[in-house]
């Protein structure tokens, strides 16, 4: 395993991470023997740094977690988010909070779904367009004096969110969407990150499967909240399939997979990026895993960069109503 800095602290975290959101939310039908056997696969090989969320399965992937996290607490870097709560907001049913009132209901319910005593990294899911960021990060940083959580994040914020977090208490990582089909961050969000240093966690970062060239949109199951994103929609649709087929060439002339490409791409942006791929099964993760460590020539980026000029429609990653709740302050 290799490894990079987390954030201003001495903490070395490996080099991918683990999302955990599609074990039990999202993405089709969950297995929970098969997501145990990878939770314990990737203990195995070194990715012990596994992201969550209480609103994943409405709890049920923090408890999940639990299982193999108890027995291995002193070996995993454990992060998870408050925000979303059940509710009518869009179709899937989430409304949002974050204030410091549900906040601090939503961290003891954290605390006690993962069995532990301590969450690593604590994140806002979003930021709460009713409320000071100021105000949500103070509230957050009084979990830390009182030991309940060690450091904080946010998921999704602008430049501007961010430094005005900062301003309170260190924020020591920043989630968002990234891959070579969501690039909106270079432009501000990752100079930013180092400059403030901030780890970069990009979440997606095979663009939901896309880049893999082995997703097939049609067979998407029932649930899976993919098929209503632009991206898997007609003429969009197209555009990914052919660009994933012509990225797999690239990827076959290196010897790796697509996936792992990918994953390469991501990782050669920046020495403070750490993405988490997510996966239920070992085979996906032990893939994932193959990219570390790959190198990358500026050839290697230019050939991309032109593959990808070619295929520009690619369409929003969002849907308006999940667009609603991006910080663009």
């Amino acid at each position: 395993m290799l490894y990079r800095k987390f954030g201003k602290t001495d903490i070395k975290l490996p080099t991918i991470g683990l999302g955990c959101m599609g074990m039990s939310h999202g993405y089709g039908e969950p297995d929970d023997e098969e997501s145990i056997a990878t939770l314990e696969k990737a203990i195995e090989i070194g990715i012990t740094f596994w992201d969550t969320a209480d609103i994943y399965g409405a709890g049920k992937n923090e408890e999940l977690i639990a299982k193999v996290l108890r027995p291995n607490r002193d070996k995993i870097f454990i992060a998870t988010k408050f925000g979303f709560i059940p509710g009518t907001e869009n179709k899937y049913g989430f409304d949002f909070d974050a204030s410091p009132k549900h906040m601090r209901t939503a961290v003891e319910k954290s605390l006690k779904r993962l069995n532990t005593d301590v969450i690593d990294l604590y994140y806002a899911h979003r930021i709460d367009p009713n409320i000071p960021v100021e105000e949500t990060v103070g509230a957050m940083a009084e979990l830390v004096k009182e030991g309940k959580v060690r450091f904080l994040g946010l998921s999704e914020v602008s430049p501007n969110s961010l430094r005005r977090a900062c301003s309170v208490h260190p924020i020591s990582a920043l989630q968002s969407e990234y891959s070579l089909l969501t690039r909106d961050v270079e432009k501000e969000i990752l100079p930013t990150c180092l400059e403030l240093g901030v780890t970069f966690v990009p979440f997606s970062p095979l663009a939901r499967g896309l880049m893999t060239n082995t997703l097939d949109i049609n067979q998407l199951k029932d649930g899976d909240f993919r098929k209503t994103l632009p991206r898997y929609q007609q003429d969009h649709a197209q555009n990914n399939a052919s660009l994933a087929q012509d990225f797999s060439l690239i990827a076959k002339r290196k010897d790796c997979t697509p996936s792992q490409l990918a994953l390469a791409w991501v990782l050669a942006q920046g020495e403070h990026i750490i993405p988490i791929p997510g996966t239920k099964r070992r085979t996906y993760l032990l893939e994932n895993a193959g990219a570390i460590g790959m190198v990358l020539t500026h050839h290697d980026l230019a050939e991309i960069e032109t593959l990808l000029e070619k295929y520009p429609n690619i369409g929003e990653r969002y849907n308006a109503n999940s667009s609603k709740m991006v910080d663009k302050n």
